[in-house]
């Protein structure tokens, strides 16, 4: 059964050698997603699982030690599902030496980095990418399925809000999103499930919502688990909806 969670936005901005100059904007996100899988680690899971959007070819179940890259980004940086005997440091920082071409979609890499990045060492991880277009009675089942996968199951679930807060924003000014994203963040925030099953899949798209189908998965594997949630972060830099929450 599903014993925590962690809810993290996902742009590779959150990576700093990513994000270049900008990397201490969002400095208080990369701390409070620390903060989160710490609690993920502290429930003691027998099994993690990394659930991300993900375009058509990146969809499905990763093995642990899949193997993501941010060389599109213009870093030479990869990174493993977890811990990987075959490579040599195994940390956040292997290179190509090591690391053979990515596999994982741009979101579950960034999850990927979030774990190297604190050592993660509690559990096997694995991975799951969900398309945009699935309805929430799809993610609801695979969020079930997933809380089937062990005695202790916790999901890290990487997706973003709304990308039109602002005219400068991926999909510019949309006077929907502010709502949309406050709505998201309150049922994140209070690990209200019947309200994540409920957000509207429709919407989400129009506003460019990466993280309805996550969090609609995250969802249906709470189910049954009676977890309480804790809101750490909340913020909509570059005009997107980033929230991060623990449920314990």
């Amino acid at each position: 059964m599903l014993v925590a969670a962690a809810v993290s936005p996902c742009p590779p901005l959150l990576v700093p050698e990513v994000a270049v100059g900008a990397a201490l904007e969002l400095e208080p996100a990369r701390a409070a997603c620390a903060e989160a899988l710490a609690v993920l680690a502290a429930a003691r899971p027998g099994l993690l699982v990394v659930v991300g959007p993900a375009p058509e070819g990146g969809r499905g179940p990763f093995p642990a030690g899949s193997a993501g890259t941010f060389r599109g980004f213009g870093v030479d940086l990869d990174v493993r599902l977890g811990r990987d005997d075959r490579a040599a440091d195994g940390g956040a920082g292997a290179r190509a030496a090591t690391i053979p071409s990515g596999t994982l979609p741009a979101p579950l890499a960034v999850g990927a980095w979030l774990l190297a990045s604190a050592d993660w060492t509690a559990s096997p991880v694995e991975g799951l990418g969900v398309g945009e277009s699935f309805s929430p009675q799809r993610c609801a089942e695979a969020g079930r399925g997933l809380a089937e996968r062990a005695e202790r199951v916790a999901l890290l679930v990487m997706g973003d809000g709304s990308a039109c807060r602002t005219v400068k924003a991926p999909g510019y000014l949309d006077p929907r999103a502010e709502g949309f994203d406050a709505l998201a963040a309150r049922a994140l925030g209070a690990a209200d499930v019947a309200a994540l099953a409920a957000l509207d899949a429709s919407l989400a798209y129009e506003l460019k919502a990466a993280g309805r189908a996550p969090w609609q998965v995250l969802a249906g594997a709470a189910e049954e688990a009676g977890l309480r949630g804790r809101p750490l972060y909340e913020d909509a830099p570059y005009g997107v909806g980033y929230t991060v929450a623990v449920w314990s």
